[in-house]
């Protein structure tokens, strides 16, 4: 097993220059499938190495329920630098758990008191609530698609061709499940902090892929701009970070720097003679050896584990 074990732990580093390059010239669709994928690998294997390592420090605790064979010297050679890493992944696990467990249970919590308050209006696919608050999000659940929620406060702001451009944002958010990759992301950065630049551009591409379906839905890539800048002026944000907003998340000024300017092209994979082309095979080189690495070394671990656990 070796240093293999490590690798997955530094190998989201080499998904730092797509984090960027992805914003700027990737379609956002391209882009969020791109890095959220990228980030869910990258954190799984991270915290399955994390609890291989984790194995050897426990097997050294005295009074520990595990085999004593998975305390034996040729258990811990298979980890360089077991009297350390062993017992230090031990707290490090821990608190990966704890982080994403409690980033969990926030969404779950404000999604279902969200709905509780919105049980006594009508079931319709927009909620509007006679808040003096200005703010607009996208509910996932509560419906076969959940439901648009904005308050009184930021329509009086807009004016009509600004509001069906709000509403064509968030029904986008809802209709690709933005919720998913925001959440997913977070949970990954928890996982490895390593991973914390691909949270970020994730919450800016998911707007951006709004963005760019509310314009083609209204038909004015300007409109979408200036709802977008109107709104940023006045709202407050969503409740949580992987609800989407309509001005809450990402910069707004390059969102509608981005909008005022041509459409992005479609393209499923950049050229690999491009800067960009080059970053997002570098980071989906180093999910696949992030995957073999964590495989390898799971696979070796159980095998050393059966051979020294007595029969």
């Amino acid at each position: 097993m070796g240093v293999f074990v490590f690798l997955p732990l530094v190998l989201p580093l080499t998904a730092w220059p797509i984090a960027r390059l992805a914003e700027q010239h990737l379609h956002p669709r391209t882009a969020t499938r791109l890095l959220t994928g990228v980030a869910a690998v990258m954190a799984a294997c991270s915290t399955l190495c994390l609890a291989l390592v984790m194995v050897v420090g426990t097997a050294q605790l005295p009074g520990n329920p595990l085999p004593d064979g998975w305390s034996d010297p040729e258990v811990r050679a298979a980890v360089p630098y077991d009297e350390v890493v062993g017992k230090a992944a031990i707290p490090a696990l821990f608190a990966v758990l704890v982080a994403c467990g409690r980033t969990w249970w926030r969404h779950a919590r404000v999604r279902r008191r969200i709905h509780r308050a919105l049980a006594g209006l009508r079931d319709t696919e927009v909620a509007v609530l006679p808040d003096s608050a200005p703010y607009a999000y996208a509910l996932p659940g509560g419906g076969r698609r959940g439901r648009v929620v904005v308050t009184t406060a930021l329509l009086d702001c807009l004016e009509p061709a600004e509001r069906r451009a709000l509403f064509a944002h968030e029904r986008a958010h809802l209709a690709a499940r933005h919720h998913r990759f925001l959440l997913t992301v977070r949970l990954a950065a928890q996982a490895n902090p390593f991973l914390r630049p691909l949270r970020t551009a994730v919450a800016y591409t998911t707007e951006r892929w709004a963005d760019e379906d509310a314009a083609q839905t209204v038909g004015s890539r300007r409109t979408v701009a200036r709802a977008i800048g109107r709104a940023a002026l006045v709202s407050r944000g969503t409740p949580v970070a992987t609800l989407a907003g309509f001005a809450a998340a990402g910069p707004v000024p390059r969102r509608v720097a981005a909008l005022l300017g041509p459409a992005p092209a479609v393209r499923t994979w950049p050229s690999l003679f491009t800067a960009v082309g080059v970053a997002a095979w570098g980071a989906a080189t180093g999910a696949v050896v992030s995957a073999m690495s964590s495989a390898n070394s799971a696979v070796t671990m159980v095998l050393i584990l059966y051979a020294a656990t007595p029969l």
